[in-house]
């Protein structure tokens, strides 16, 4: 069974400061996930001076400044990945970052990464969806704010560029922060299979951890969660985020939910193997029974343990004539 894939957002929860960046790597690591996820832009390449700000990003960073002022103040320099991959890999956690502009992607490439990860925002940007697929490899698409229509003409552009379809994991996700649980819609996981990709998964931006939990349950072969090193702090995406001891607490559940689905085979557990002889019957004698007694309704019943004639041999045994005496309870033989 393949491994749910776990990736960490740490995205721009760093607000800017490479040493919180670092620790939020140790952190992701040691709450077990796959990945450590950021975010790498030249702000002034992705937004313009004019861009508002969402609401959400209104409600937790306030209205003194623009989206691009917001941006420029929370991003790290490009020339700061390539440590915090290297960083990665002396810890053992794997390294990822979502490239918002060409330069970035430049960057990033680099670093050999094992996927690219494209943000939802993107699914429209037919000369982005291009520079990536000119440089091949893995792709992990987030589907935020689209519609399947979009998603597909994302995915032919991929594969138009080179990219192979089987290399291609779809991510279903709302681009709210947080999203109302009323607005996630895990079902929506089935259409992005019928597009016939590599694997399908979830980016959450839900309060919590039920939800990812639940996809994976669904099937989610991938799973993205932002999380921060203090909800508290400053910054659009904090309060939607997860702390460490709560990314831990929804790695583990991820990872006992991936090991409850099992084979899909309806077959006796090893762990409840021993117990089925405890809890089914056998055919029994109701009371004491004559040897050349004919055994029907009024001698036999059924009661635990099994290991004797089971009770759904029950009409073959009645009629039958009693081979020894027996006592009450005694199973019977024939």
């Amino acid at each position: 069974m393949n491994k749910v894939i776990i990736i960490a957002e740490a995205g721009v929860n760093h607000n800017g400061d490479i040493d919180i960046a670092r620790r939020m790597i140790t952190a992701a690591r040691q709450a077990g996930a796959d990945y450590v996820k950021f975010q790498t832009a030249v702000p002034e390449l992705v937004i313009s001076a004019y861009a508002p700000k969402a609401e959400y990003q209104k409600e937790t960073t306030g209205n003194a400044e623009n989206q691009l002022e917001m941006c420029r103040a929370i991003h790290l320099p490009l020339d700061a990945y390539s440590s915090l991959a290297e960083q990665c890999r002396r810890e053992g956690i794997g390294f990822l970052s979502t490239p918002f502009d060409s330069p970035s992607i430049e960057t990033l490439a680099e670093l050999n990464m094992d996927y690219w990860k494209i943000p939802s925002g993107e699914v429209t940007n037919l000369p982005y969806l291009r520079h990536i697929a000119a440089k091949g490899g893995k792709v992990i698409l987030s589907t935020g704010m689209s519609n399947i229509d979009e998603v597909e003409t994302a995915v032919n552009v991929l594969v138009n560029g080179g990219i192979q379809r089987r290399d291609i994991t779809l991510l279903h996700c709302n681009t709210q922060y947080p999203t109302p649980f009323e607005d996630v819609n895990l079902w929506a996981m089935e259409a992005l299979e019928k597009l016939e990709v590599g694997a399908v998964g979830y980016s959450d931006h839900t309060l919590g951890i039920e939800i990812p939990v639940a996809a994976v349950a669904l099937g989610a072969a991938v799973i993205e969660k932002h999380f921060t090193l203090d909800r508290s702090m400053s910054g659009p995406d904090h309060r939607a985020s997860l702390e460490p001891d709560e990314l831990k607490m929804m790695v583990d559940a991820i990872r006992n939910v991936e090991r409850a689905l099992g084979s899909g085979i309806k077959a006796p557990s090893a762990s409840e193997t021993p117990n089925i002889e405890i809890a089914r019957r056998s055919i029994v004698a109701s009371r004491p029974i004559a040897c050349g007694e004919i055994l029907d309704e009024s001698n036999l019943e059924v009661k635990r343990p099994a290991g004797g004639i089971s009770p759904m041999m029950w009409d073959s045994v009645v009629g039958t004539v009693a081979r020894r005496d027996y006592l009450p309870d005694e199973m019977i033989e024939i």
